[in-house]
């Protein structure tokens, strides 16, 4: 069927794109919300403008939407209208979203596509954490952390791209200080610059980082296509 993604830009939701069309659905069109900070409890929040590469990337329509607000309410609110919008222009009969663990989103996520009447895709929900993120690597999905946020992720893993060596790594640290390892539970983000749906990777030119001795982010100034450097 005609999907829309809940696309943040990470590993999660890009990933559920790659595996709704293994499954034979259709993509055709990303809903991007831009939250207002990153209080944000529904919403990923580091990087999000820098999705619009991503979906050239992809060839695949974004709908993005500006929130002015943290309240989760209002947030699924415009996610109903920018579905809405999506029904109407690209006939969606459904959406993808890239969920694991999180019960608030799913729940969330579902309620608003019941009421729209559309089907509701979740291809990574309840995953196996390890195989997943080997998974990822294995399918050449290229993603680098740009925030963390927990005991055990210091500002060394900030810009920080995932291989197999460093899966390895985040399996020890995670069993150590007791976090999600696929980062479920917001520990850290992630931004994709290249995996099997892109049609050219993705460049950064210039980053900042930000670190406040327990948090941090990498904030992504400028980047462009490959077709493009």
């Amino acid at each position: 069927m005609n999907l829309a993604a809940l696309f943040s830009g990470g590993k999660d939701s890009t990933f559920s794109i790659y595996k709704a069309q293994q499954l034979g659905h259709q993509v055709v069109c990303l809903i991007t919300i831009m939250p207002q900070s990153a209080e944000s409890h529904l919403l990923h929040h580091p990087n999000i403008g820098t999705t619009a590469l991503q979906a050239e990337s992809m060839n695949i329509p974004q709908l993005i939407i500006a929130s002015n607000t943290e309240e989760t309410q209002k947030e699924i609110e415009l996610i109903k209208s920018a579905l809405i919008e999506a029904k109407t222009k690209y006939s969606i009969k459904g959406i993808v979203h890239g969920g694991i663990l999180s019960e608030f989103q799913r729940s969330k996520f579902e309620s608003v596509a019941k009421e729209l009447e559309l089907d509701v895709i979740a291809p990574i929900w309840r995953s196996d954490q390890k195989q997943y993120m080997h998974q990822l690597v294995d399918l050449g999905f290229e993603f680098i952390i740009t925030s963390v946020s927990c005991d055990g992720l210091d500002s060394s893993w900030l810009g920080k791209k995932i291989t197999k060596t460093n899966i390895a790594e985040l399996e020890y640290l995670s069993e150590k200080y007791h976090f999600n390892l696929s980062f479920e539970g917001g520990e850290a983000e992630t931004f994709v610059l290249n995996c099997p749906l892109f049609r050219w990777p993705i460049a950064l030119e210039k980053t900042r980082s930000s670190w406040d001795g327990y948090r941090g982010t990498i904030e992504i100034l400028q980047a462009k296509l490959e077709k493009y450097c």
